[in-house]
């Protein structure tokens, strides 16, 4: 898919998965910005080479404040093109949630993708009905730490996610990936909760990696529960599909940009 440079500069804003950080945005922020885009990636709580760690995290809005901070601190006039990857489309809801008027389209890339009537738990039990407890053991290891329950995956899951990407980026993420905490249903509800009137008003588009058999069928299922404007497929990608089709993913990027901005 061919890229083109637009004289028009958009503001993407880039928001990691579980365990993951800023840096595994770095192939399509490189070709965002050289194509003359403003392009902002960050490290969530105790993600990346943010400083906190997991057990300093108290609750799930903890976790997701320095995305919260950085739509707060945004000129009152400014929209940005809000990409949510994985387990983070959760904090990207909150974000429109919050920031409706400073949000032209959220992009949700094999992500969580709650609604008011589908709510993030609704989604987790989903999830759970479709994965035997021996499945989930046998991709993450579960850790406690001073009271916080965290959870990592293990190598073969993160093979698993890097299947379509080069050799040399699944070894940079055994060295990176870091745990995530697990909340509790009470938090999850108060603080990631989305509304039709705020949540509602933004426009979103959901793109699906067609290599991810094992979890593709979740994401139909919300789709369905909650359908966006728009579903994209990316043929031959895998999970991290940033890393895999970097090209692919800026081109539609690029595209939905065009279209909703």
């Amino acid at each position: 898919m061919q890229m083109e440079k637009n004289d028009e500069q958009k503001h993407f804003v880039l928001v990691h998965g579980a365990g993951h950080g800023a840096w595994c945005w770095y192939k399509v922020e490189n070709l965002l910005t050289s194509l003359g885009h403003k392009v902002t990636s960050l490290d969530l709580a105790a993600s990346g080479i943010n400083p906190k760690q997991v057990d300093d995290l108290q609750s799930i809005a903890n976790y997701y404040e320095p995305l919260m901070v950085f739509m707060a601190s945004l000129p009152k006039d400014e929209k940005v093109i809000l990409v949510g990857h994985s387990y983070n489309g959760l904090s990207t809801s909150v974000a429109m949630e919050r920031f409706p008027e400073k949000v032209s389209v959220a992009v949700f890339i094999s992500a969580t993708m709650p609604s008011p009537t589908n709510s993030f738990v609704d989604i987790l039990k989903e999830y759970d009905t479709r994965q035997t407890k021996a499945n989930m053991n046998s991709q993450y290891d579960v850790r406690q730490v001073k009271g916080s329950t965290q959870i990592i995956p293990k190598p073969e899951k993160l093979a698993k996610q890097y299947q379509k990407s080069p050799p040399e980026d699944l070894i940079l993420a055994t060295k990176l990936v870091r745990p995530i905490g697990l909340f509790g249903i009470a938090d999850l509800l108060k603080e990631a909760t989305v509304s039709d009137e705020k949540y509602g008003s933004v426009s979103r588009v959901f793109i699906l990696c067609d290599e991810e058999d094992d979890i593709k069928a979740i994401f139909r299922w919300m789709i369905a529960q909650n359908p966006p404007d728009e579903v994209k497929e990316i043929p031959g990608s895998d999970h991290m599909v940033m890393i895999s089709k970097p090209q692919e993913l800026c081109a539609y990027l690029q595209e939905i940009a065009h279209r909703y901005s």
